[in-house]
């Protein structure tokens, strides 16, 4: 009997503990950037980065990070989209100067965006 209640101690622990590895993060998103693109008053280089953002969807903090650490912050909103991005995709506003700036990034299956605002 003592095995019997062991096990079920073990068992309901083991699955409250693997519950967080498998849910979904719903508040962060990975993007490639193939140019510079700006975001805040930081200038990004092309590569592989994370967003994570907190908040209400009409006023998210957004923070940028590559390889773990924050690069870039941003303040924005979240935008519903009709149907799931099919890609991950980043959609870019062009400056004056010619530079470009981060406007709005889509995550692949995902029904909504992060729509950056101006800093």
């Amino acid at each position: 009997m003592k095995t019997a209640k062991y096990f079920a101690s073990f068992a309901i622990v083991t699955l409250a503990l693997s519950a967080g590895a498998f849910a979904k993060d719903n508040h962060s998103g990975n993007f490639t950037l193939y140019d510079t693109v700006r975001v805040g008053s930081t200038d990004l280089a092309p590569g592989d980065y994370k967003a994570d953002w907190s908040g209400p969807a009409d006023a998210v903090k957004i923070n940028i990070l590559k390889n773990g650490k924050t690069v870039a912050t941003a303040n924005g909103q979240l935008k519903s989209l009709q149907q799931p991005s099919p890609y991950d995709a980043v959609t870019t506003k062009a400056l004056d100067d010619n530079s470009k700036v981060l406007d709005e990034i889509d995550f692949n299956k995902r029904s909504e965006a992060l729509v950056l605002g101006g800093e």
